[in-house]
């Protein structure tokens, strides 16, 4: 059975892991553990109120192939992590955009209209869908729909500070309560944010570039996420930027030494490049298994396909079911 979604990040061929689980974007591991608990108990064979046989296959079908991957992402902290910066991304990309997102739902043409309340007015939307999403088995793909419209605009009207950003000491967060879009009385957390996810520019000559770049890394084709890079470097070769995604498209490709040019290369441009730091912690890793020696190219290729995706496994949401 196919599980198509075409609506809200979904559209952006990024998989909603939160609206799967029916949770916010800035929830925990704690948060995502207890709601894939309630929603397992309500889908598993054992235990699921199904109808007929038809049904019980569906929800054992839910189960494998929506819920339990979306937990697998959200519930690994460096995972969690590396999809968050991918959303704050996505929101700075949504945010810079002259069109606002499309949506079909009330519930997000709501919170779009929200304005300083777009926080109590987000979170409370989410938990109304949640609360009966996996009730009626034909309405979960709509529901889950609607929560990731909820999701986008969310991200969009955030400029993607609403989501929680990795940080490289004590794994703090950042959050955002109200009104948007500071973080009231945080300056220090507001200035944090911002560097984490440095925004894009809208009018930049490249952004038509990376975006596409962005799109054939989200369905896994590096190779030609590494052809329109290529290109945008040509017209800004110091963007920090696309030099951090070429390294990303490089390693995931198990072409090490590529990958660490462009990755030094994003560093010397802007040294707090998160996506940057997070492959020279990459490259550190792939360094350190060798034991301090010097080893070869083929050599870390092959330590690099052993994991599963890399450090960076899951990061684009993969291929959809």
């Amino acid at each position: 059975m196919s599980f198509k979604i075409n609506r809200g990040l979904f559209k952006l061929d990024l998989t909603d892991h939160h609206a799967v689980l029916g949770i916010p974007i800035d929830a925990d591991t704690k948060v995502a553990r207890k709601q894939y608990l309630k929603i397992a108990r309500s889908l598993h064979p054992d235990t699921v109120k199904a109808k007929s046989e038809a049904e019980k296959k569906q929800a054992s079908e839910l189960l494998s192939k929506l819920v339990n991957p979306a937990y697998e992402q959200l519930s690994k902290t460096s995972a969690q992590a590396e999809y968050q910066l991918v959303l704050a991304q996505t929101g700075k990309r949504l945010a810079g955009e002259a069109e606002k997102p499309k949506v079909d739902s009330d519930a997000a043409k709501q919170l779009a209209a929200a304005g300083a309340n777009i926080e109590s007015v987000y979170k409370t939307a989410v938990k109304q869908l949640a609360s009966s999403q996996y009730k009626n088995l034909a309405q979960v793909l709509e529901a889950i729909g609607q929560l990731s419209e909820l999701n986008m605009v969310y991200l969009a009207q955030k400029q993607g500070q609403g989501v929680r950003t990795a940080r490289s000491s004590a794994g703090k967060t950042a959050t955002s309560t109200s009104p948007p879009p500071k973080v009231p009385g945080k300056a220090a957390n507001q200035q944090t944010a911002s560097a984490t996810v440095p925004p894009p520019t809208p009018t930049s000559r490249i952004e038509p570039y990376t975006r596409r770049a962005q799109e054939y890394m989200n369905k896994g084709n590096f190779a030609k996420a590494v052809l329109e890079l290529r290109d945008a470097i040509k017209l800004e070769p110091n963007n920090s930027n696309c030099h951090s995604l070429l390294g990303l498209a490089y390693l995931k490709q198990s072409q090490v030494s590529m990958a660490r040019v462009h990755i030094n290369k994003a560093l010397q441009s802007d040294p707090k490049d998160p996506l940057a730091l997070k492959g020279k912690q990459a490259l550190d890793r792939l360094a350190g298994k060798t034991g301090g020696q010097k080893s070869s190219a083929s050599s870390a290729q092959k330590k690099t396909a052993k994991s599963k995706g890399g450090m960076f496994g899951g990061l684009f949401g993969g291929k959809k079911k």
